[in-house]
This record gives structure tokens, C-alpha cells and sequence, in this order.
């Protein structure tokens, strides 16, 4: 995996896939690229996220391996402006409910009785998608905000 960074601050990328931030992952379908919105869990410089039956991520990576993934910590106020780029080849993978307990724990919290409906009884019919990436590109593109507090 070769990572590319900036010149500019440095961050820690482990430390950074640890927060809860909504990624997109970017696939092709018929010479198109689509773009879904998505939680993730970054292991073994991986990253792994849930698809669910009606996703239609899934197909689509089975179909054409070459993805991307997104992720940016912005916040206006501070002008924290924090990217990370992934881009490499997806699959699609069997369900594992620890994997997908470790993934939802992050955004759910620990304490799973509380966790919404949706997210307390994934099973078989769910897949996680393993996205291993090629090339990383971590950037800090922080500014000095103009905004008033």
C-alpha cells in the first residue's frame, strides 16, 4: 500500500480511521461512477462496510472490483479541513457478525440493546465488502476560517 501525503500537517491515518465519519465509496457501473454514502471500519489496512439487501453497492463491486473510498473531518469553524483517499479493489465477503459488531460500535456505541432496530439483528443476508487499498492519499487542507463564530 503506498500512502501519499501532503506537505502540510501531518496526521496519524490510523488514528483518523478510528473516528466516526461518514465515508463514500465511489464504484463503476456500466462505464458510470456511483457514489454511496457509508459507515466503515478500517482493519488489517482494510476497509470493511456493511451491505445489506437492498444496497446495491454489493453487485456492483462484484461486477468491477475498482473502487475508491472518501472520508474528510471537516469543521467550518476551526477550518479543519482532514482528507483521506483510498483506491484499490473491493470483494465481497461473507458476513461476520464480530466484524460487523466491531464496525456498528463505532457509530452505535457499546451498550447494543440501545442501538436502533435496524442495526440489533443483521445475519446472513448482509455481506461486508472488503475494500484493500492500493494507494492511500492523506492531506490536511486546513485553513484559516473567515466564518464569525
Amino acid at each position: 500500500m503506498e500512502i501519499i501525503r501532503n506537505s502540510r500537517g501531518h496526521y496519524d491515518l490510523d488514528e483518523f480511521l478510528k473516528k466516526p465519519l461518514f465515508a463514500h465509496l465511489s464504484t463503476v457501473e456500466n462505464d458510470m461512477p456511483k457514489d454511496s454514502p457509508v459507515w466503515f471500519h478500517w482493519e488489517e489496512q482494510c476497509i470493511w462496510i456493511i451491505g445489506t439487501p437492498s444496497d446495491s453497492f454489493p453487485r456492483k463491486i462484484k461486477n468491477h472490483s475498482a473502487c475508491a473510498v472518501g472520508i474528510v473531518d471537516f469543521d467550518v469553524k476551526s477550518g479543519k479541513v482532514l482528507h483521506v483517499g483510498l483506491r484499490g479493489h473491493g470483494t465481497v465477503e461473507p458476513f461476520d457478525s464480530e466484524l460487523a459488531k466491531r464496525l456498528l460500535r463505532k457509530y452505535l456505541g457499546t451498550n447494543e440493546e440501545e442501538w436502533d432496530e435496524r442495526f440489533k439483528h443483521l445475519g446472513d443476508s448482509n455481506v461486508l465488502i472488503k475494500v484493500v487499498p492500493e494507494t492511500v492519499v492523506v492531506r490536511d487542507q486546513s485553513f484559516e476560517p473567515s466564518l464569525d463564530s
